[in-house]
């Protein structure tokens, strides 16, 4: 199974998305983020990755959840997220993606992956969580979940 980082870039009450440009999830809004490199901690790859797809050099990263994702029968990714209020620059659009700032009261799902609408408020709220998401084998739609709260990263 793929481990990846997804990195939330909050400002006030604004988030920040991408829109995917490629690879899976292409056309999403989704936080930027990517997959570990070998020797690299998820945190080190969550600051590497929001630099690459975004340009803003994040800090303070704080740990909210893990995700482990299947695709039908088959283990597609486990996802470190974090939060950060803390960053320097300007978002920058590149190849991965055009940065876009949301209002966390007027969150667009539909245009995001299915599983964000149940865990993306956990994060919001400040809470730690650890989830399980089993979609559909094209990986559009959860078709079954488990998350818990109240963890301590």
């Amino acid at each position: 199974m793929r481990e990846a980082t997804l990195c939330h870039p909050l400002r006030d009450d604004d988030l920040l998305f991408i829109r995917k440009q490629r690879g899976p999830g292409a056309g999403n809004l989704v936080a930027p983020g990517g997959k570990i490199e070998d020797g690299e901690t998820p945190r080190e790859c969550a600051v590497r990755e929001t630099r690459e797809e975004v340009g803003l050099e994040v800090r303070g990263l704080d740990k909210r959840g893990e995700l482990r994702f299947v695709f039908g029968e088959e283990p597609f990714m486990f996802v470190h997220v974090f939060l950060t209020r803390d960053f320097v620059g300007r978002p920058q659009e590149t190849d991965e993606g055009v940065p876009r700032w949301i209002d966390t009261d007027d969150l667009p799902y539909e245009e995001m992956w299915d599983d964000d609408r149940y865990w993306l408020p956990l994060l919001l709220d400040g809470q730690q969580f650890r989830g399980e998401f089993f979609f559909d084998s094209d990986g559009e739609d959860v078709l079954e979940y488990d998350l818990v709260t109240g963890l301590d990263f």
